[in-house]
C-alpha cells in the first residue's frame, strides 16, 4: 500500500454490526488510522460481532483486531500506532474537527440521514436508504438483501427501506425479535442459546418476547436497555449455526467491501 492510502483518516459513524463490518475490513486491507463514533447506549443486537461493545465493556474484540473506547478524539493517534480501533461517544461527529478525516463513512442505517453532509470529507460514502450520492454522500452502498447487496451506487439512492428483514433460509419476519412495547429489556436466555418457537426469550416491563421459529438467537440487545415499542431487540437464525453468531455476516462483509471499492475509486493513485 502506498503512504497516499496508509496515512488516510477515517471516521465510522456508527459502531454497531455493518459498522464494525467495515471498520474491520478496512483495518484487514491497512487502513489502521480508523475512529468509530456511537451514541452514549447503543442499540446494537448482533454484539458480539460490534465494535460498539466497547463503550459498555472499554474494550472489544472482533475476529482478531480489537477495539479501545476512548474519552477524547487526539486518543486515537497513540491507538492507530498499536493497531487497535478507537471508538468514541460522539453522535454528532464533532471528533471531525480534530480528526480532519479524508473519508467519512455514515453506517448508523438509520435509514435518515442524521447529519452528514456531502462536505465533511473528501470522500463521503453512506450505507443504505435516506441518502443521495451526489447530494448527500459521494456515493451510498446498497445494504438491501438480493443481486445488488454491496453495489456501490455514484448517483442516486439505495432501494427504499421495505420494512421487511431480509431472507435468511426462507425467514424474514419471524426471525426478527422486536419490543413489544415502550419499557426495559430483561433477558431470559443469551446469545448462541438455541430456541424454539414461542420460547420466551426475554421481557419488555413484564411483557414477555417470544421467538417466532426454531433456531439459534444470534442477536440480543442488550439487557438493562431501555426500548421503545417495535424495535428490533433480537433476531433468531433458523440455520441453527452457532458460530454465525461470533462472526461477521456476509451482509457487513459485502458492504465493507464496497467501502474500500470507493476508498481505493478516489484515492488509489493508479485509478
Amino acid at each position: 500500500m502506498n503512504d497516499t492510502l496508509k496515512n488516510l483518516r477515517i471516521i465510522v459513524r456508527g459502531a454497531g454490526e455493518m459498522a464494525t463490518g467495515t471498520a474491520w475490513r478496512l483495518h484487514r486491507s491497512g487502513f489502521t488510522k480508523l475512529l468509530l463514533t456511537d451514541i452514549a447506549a447503543p442499540l446494537a443486537v448482533r454484539r458480539p460481532v460490534s465494535f460498539c461493545e466497547a463503550i459498555w465493556e472499554g474494550s472489544w474484540e472482533v475476529e482478531g483486531i480489537r477495539a479501545v473506547r476512548i474519552a477524547r478524539p487526539e486518543e486515537a493517534l497513540q491507538l492507530w500506532d498499536q493497531g487497535i480501533v478507537p471508538v468514541i461517544v460522539d453522535p454528532e461527529n464533532l471528533s471531525r474537527n480534530v480528526i480532519k478525516p479524508h473519508v467519512i463513512v455514515d453506517a448508523i442505517l438509520a435509514k435518515v440521514n442524521l447529519g452528514t453532509s456531502i462536505i465533511d470529507a473528501e470522500l463521503v460514502v453512506a450505507l443504505g436508504p435516506g441518502f443521495c450520492a451526489g447530494r448527500d454522500a459521494h456515493c451510498v452502498v446498497e445494504t438491501n438483501r438480493g443481486h445488488n447487496l454491496g453495489r456501490l451506487i455514484l448517483d442516486g439512492t439505495a432501494a427504499p427501506n421495505t420494512g421487511t428483514p431480509g431472507d435468511i433460509a426462507g425467514q424474514t419476519i419471524t426471525r426478527v425479535l422486536r419490543a413489544p412495547r415502550d419499557g426495559v429489556f430483561h433477558a431470559e436466555v443469551g446469545i448462541g442459546a438455541q430456541v424454539r418457537l414461542g420460547q420466551v426469550v426475554g421481557s419488555v416491563s413484564d411483557a414477555p418476547v417470544t421467538a417466532g421459529l426454531d433456531g439459534v438467537l444470534r442477536g440480543l440487545i442488550r439487557p438493562g436497555i431501555s426500548v421503545t415499542r417495535g424495535l428490533k431487540i433480537g433476531d433468531v437464525d433458523p440455520r441453527g449455526d452457532v458460530s454465525y453468531c461470533y462472526t461477521i455476516s456476509e451482509k457487513a462483509r459485502a458492504i465493507g467491501g464496497a467501502v474500500l471499492e470507493a476508498i481505493m475509486m478516489t484515492f488509489n493513485n493508479n485509478r
